[in-house]
């Protein structure tokens, strides 16, 4: 029996700019963001039900979000639904760091 070898390449911290899909920078900060906000409406046990009244979204369109289908949702309306729980949002610029690797989007809680 022969073994195969496999090539691992290391990730850049974006598996959708590894995996070469574009938008992959917007898509990634995404779905951080979709993952905060779950995150809170866990902390707070809300039902989709609940959180879809309080969000201003109906229930499937919320559970969709939930499961990674936010393609069509913009960033402003994800922002929008963590202001809604009560979360302050600050959006700050400065330079990148190192004139070697691309500019950023990240987010980062408090």
């Amino acid at each position: 029996m022969t073994k195969r070898r496999t090539k691992v390449e290391p990730s850049s911290g974006n598996v959708f700019a590894d995996g070469g899909l574009p938008g992959a920078d917007e898509h990634m900060l995404k779905a951080e963001l979709v993952v905060r906000i779950d995150g809170l409406l866990r902390a707070r046990k809300l039902t989709q039900s609940a959180a879809g009244e309080l969000l201003g979204v109906a229930q499937p369109d919320l559970s969709k979000i939930l499961r990674g289908h936010f393609r069509e949702v913009s960033v402003s309306r994800l922002l929008r639904f963590l202001t809604a729980l009560d979360q302050d949002v600050e959006i700050v610029l400065k330079p990148k760091r190192s004139k070697s690797r691309p500019s950023r989007l990240s987010v980062r809680a408090a």
